[in-house]
């Protein structure tokens, strides 16, 4: 058997083949510090505070330089003024500070000041769009874990900036999730940059905004700032109203309660479906009181919610108004033991009229709902009175107070004629 004989395969001798561009400049070597030297011989020259000139001289330095591959270094020079180590210490090389930096700002530290340092970062994003993500991604993030490390009239320079950076849409606020590590919340340094970040957002846009911004951003639990002896709903609520951001501790309650409003609401349908004992139903809300109280004006609206969700609404149309009548009789001893003292009682009749307004097929039934609390001790003839003359809704205010008017006349004689009897 003869041995297969082996060739050698032809090459291109002389010939250099040419590498992909991508390719050579992902292989390029990385190197900030010359980025950096660069940078600032375009803007070295500029008069201090001449804002306009920095954000002309940055937009046509990004011309010639590779703004996108350094946007790390080029982001810890504006915003810190120089290139950081791991672990955020500046990098020992001689180099000076940078001429344009938002630690520049003048001191006291003041948000319209800095708001002339964030105008240039705007400008040189909105011209170099694709700096935006590496900034809210990457360099935001990475400087706010390092907070602990500066002073704090450095840190409430950076913080006011983001607070404006997110204001202006040119950050999301999920580069706050960096404050939530350890180091940073143990010693109260979380909470006060973003008290701080808050209070320049505020300066900008409402609180609604800035609601929406920490949704969007993935910021579900402020108290994951405080220190873990402060995770309480009343510490961050003391604490934003002595910062002067009632605001946000006003949101921050109003949030929990809506929370609790719907575990609470939930659990009386639970309890409701498995036939437990009113008894037993009563026991169970009041042990959720003692646990996180709800304001009992609130805490009346998501019992009544509960209980008026639980309605089988299958009957004929004609009878959902007797239907209702029956259901809500049957369940007026988990609503009396809640109706305590006239502002309850009165916020009780205007969660029943909002009902009635939007769940038409019962809307005719109101008095008739009013008279069967009346009876059974939810509410009494002053609440009912002052509803009447002063505290209705306006959902179809004219409409039950039209309804009610005969009920509300004879409340009132009755009252005088125990006057009279007196």
């Amino acid at each position: 058997m003869s041995q297969q004989s082996t060739t050698a395969k032809p090459s291109l001798q002389g010939v250099r083949i040419k590498a992909r561009k991508g390719a050579v400049k992902a292989h390029a070597k990385h190197e900030p510090a010359v980025f950096r030297d660069q940078l600032f011989k375009h803007i070295e020259t500029v008069p201090e505070g001449d804002f306009d000139a920095f954000a002309n001289k940055l937009i046509q330095a990004g011309s010639t330089l590779e703004l996108l591959k350094y946007a790390d270094a080029l982001f810890e020079i504006l915003l810190v003024g120089g290139l950081l180590q791991p672990g955020g210490s500046y990098v020992d090389d001689g180099a000076p500070f940078s001429p344009f930096s938002i630690y520049n700002a003048k001191e006291p530290v003041d948000v319209a000041e800095i708001k002339k340092y964030v105008e240039v970062l705007n400008k040189l994003i909105r011209r170099y769009k694709y700096l935006q993500r590496p900034l809210e991604e990457v360099s935001l993030p990475t400087l706010l874990q390092y907070m602990n490390r500066w002073p704090e009239a450095q840190r409430d320079k950076l913080a006011i900036a983001i607070g404006l950076l997110m204001a202006q849409g040119l950050a999301s606020a999920s580069c706050l999730l960096s404050l939530t590590k350890d180091h940073l919340v143990k010693n109260d340094v979380s909470v006060n940059v973003i008290t701080t970040i808050f209070r320049a957002y505020l300066s900008e846009l409402s609180m609604d905004h800035l609601a929406g911004a920490l949704r969007k951003g993935g910021i579900k639990d402020l108290l994951a700032f405080f220190p873990p002896n402060k995770r309480q709903d009343k510490a961050l609520e003391e604490h934003f109203r002595a910062a002067g951001l009632p605001h946000v501790a006003e949101w921050w309650i109003k949030k929990q309660n809506a929370s609790l409003k719907d575990t609470i609401t939930k659990a009386l349908q639970g309890m409701l479906e498995n036939g437990d004992s009113h008894t037993d139903i009563v026991q169970a809300i009041k042990t959720k009181q003692e646990e996180q109280a709800l304001p009992e004006t609130e805490l009346i609206q998501c019992i009544w919610q509960g209980l008026i969700s639980s309605i089988d609404w299958s009957a004929r149309q004609d009878q959902n108004e007797a239907l209702a009548l029956r259901e809500i009789t049957s369940f007026t001893d988990i609503l009396e033991p809640f109706c305590n003292g006239a502002k309850t009682e009165v916020a009780l009749i205007n969660t029943v009229q909002v009902y009635c307004y939007e769940d038409t097929r019962i809307i005719k039934a109101f008095p008739q709902i009013l008279k069967v609390l009346y009876n059974k001790d939810c509410i009494s003839d002053q609440a009912i009175i002052y509803w009447h003359q002063k505290g209705a809704k306006p959902q179809g205010k004219q409409h039950f107070l039209n309804a009610t008017a005969s009920l509300v006349k004879f409340l009132q004689e009755q009252e005088s004629e125990d006057e009279d009897e007196e």
